[in-house]
């Protein structure tokens, strides 16, 4: 069996530390037992790795968030790259397709579908072990999973279950998506269980179902296609119209942690980051990430998030409001997790003649490097402030550590490694300072040593 985990979402619910690139599977907030720290996806891969699913599962992300999710899982796990956003059964098909044409993977293998934001319990994936001789036994297309409802909720689509003698699966008689709470009490009386978002089916069937549609069947068909392609939803385009599905039952703790008032309770602290909270402000949660306190006084039942990106002061209960009023903040994050470490945006200046100047605190972790590059409307200055690391310019290599200022000019090759955790402040000089102007020539240290090798020696430097 293949598990392919889809990685979506825009990152509204829970600004300001989420947007568009770091959304909420990147936060590392949930709390472990040794008292650390774990994003979502960090959660959601070490389970499966504890049951045995990791080294058979693939990632489904839009090409914005590899850098990201390489930070987070590292590079044992393979990335399927979307360049456009197309909903979960386009994206479901690209993976398909790469399964398919890319690696040869058996039509009649497994391919269970998972949501990376599930918030659930170990046992939960030790069900998914169960689902390729479920599906061989009810002889079903497709078997989804359902959870007990603990509530009459609006926010989840239900599944209605024919229910049986059995108690691992039971035929499906209907969906019902995001009801109101009077329908969803009698779709609960009913044995209804929430949808959890989980598909399995072999590969032959999704196969099926993209020829009937006229979807490519390569991957790299599919890539140059998918542009083109509409935004369709996995439910609704094909668990809504299959006639042949089963549902698994599960009982154990299954969270949708899509908001500030759900994801509080599983912090572990009142306080994260710098701040204090009075006694009197009951039920109030601080989640800082400024190198400022935030001190909160007799204010109870109330979320503070601050980031570089703008600070909430909400009510817990309203507080996904924020999505409604989202679009009138920068859409340029002004930090990023990457692949090599982090960067945290300082300041950014445009001048009356179109000159602009943006200045980055730059973290790069030991053993990392950023790529060879080059960039074609901006110079660059660095000013080492902390460790030390191998820098490389215009082929010519040496050592670099603090106090030293390197000049970068505009179109000149160069990148950096650290060999103990290395930061520097980055000031850019241009005409238009993006992340998109950037040329890599090579992406680890060791391609780097070779590309500068062949074009001017590597030559160790002063």
């Amino acid at each position: 069996m293949k598990i392919t985990l889809l990685s979506g979402g825009s990152g509204k619910r829970l600004w300001p530390l989420s947007n568009e690139v770091r959304s909420k599977i990147f936060l590392k907030l949930l709390r472990k037992e040794d008292g650390s720290r774990e994003s979502m996806i960090q959660r959601v891969c070490r389970q499966l790795d504890s049951v045995g699913l990791l080294q058979s599962t693939y990632i489904v992300t839009h090409k914005s968030q590899i850098e990201i999710m390489k930070n987070h899982v590292g590079d044992s796990i393979p990335i399927i790259s979307e360049p456009y956003k197309k909903g979960t059964f386009t994206a479901a098909a690209l993976a398909i397709t790469y399964l398919h044409s890319k690696i040869h993977v058996k039509a009649d293998e497994i391919v269970c579908v998972i949501p990376v934001d599930l918030f659930v319990k170990t046992d939960f994936f030790e069900i998914l072990n169960k689902l390729p001789d479920i599906l061989i036994q009810s002889q079903a297309d497709l078997a989804l999973l359902g959870t007990t409802p603990m509530y009459p909720s609006n926010q989840f689509g239900y599944i209605v279950p024919k229910m049986n003698n059995r108690i691992d699966y039971h035929p499906i008689a209907t969906f019902v998506e995001k009801p109101d709470e009077r329908k969803a009490r009698r779709l609960i009386k009913n044995n209804a269980l929430w949808n959890c978002g989980v598909f399995a089916f072999p590969i032959k069937f999704m196969l099926s179902h993209l020829k009937s549609k006229s979807f490519p069947l390569l991957y790299e068909d599919m890539l140059n296609l998918y542009e083109h392609l509409p935004e369709l939803g996995f439910d609704y385009e094909v668990v809504e119209k299959n006639r042949h599905s089963i549902v698994i039952p599960y009982n154990g703790t299954w969270k949708d942690l899509g908001s500030w008032d759900a994801l509080v309770d599983y912090l572990g602290n009142s306080v994260i980051g710098l701040g204090q909270i009075s006694d009197d402000s009951i039920n109030t949660h601080v989640v800082n990430e400024l190198p400022y306190p935030v001190n909160v006084i007799d204010v109870p039942n109330i979320i503070v998030a601050a980031s570089l990106d703008g600070i909430l002061v909400a009510s817990k209960k309203n507080s996904s409001r924020i999505k409604q009023i989202i679009n009138n903040v920068p859409k340029r994050p002004l930090y990023e997790e990457k692949r090599w470490g982090t960067y945290s945006v300082l300041d950014h200046s445009k001048m009356e003649n179109k000159i602009e100047t943006l200045t980055k605190k730059i973290k790069l972790l030991p053993g990392k490097n950023i790529s060879y590059q080059l960039h074609h409307k901006r110079k660059e200055i660095w000013v080492i402030t902390s460790g030390s690391g191998e820098f490389i310019l215009e082929d010519k290599l040496s050592y670099v550590t603090i106090g030293d200022v390197l000049q970068i000019p505009l179109g000149a090759k160069h990148g950096v490694k650290a060999i103990t955790p290395l930061e520097f402040i980055e000031v850019q000089i241009g005409t238009e300072l993006v992340e998109e102007d950037i040329t890599r020539l090579a992406m680890t240290w060791e391609e780097a040593i070779r590309y500068c090798k062949n074009g001017g020696n590597c030559e160790q430097g002063s």
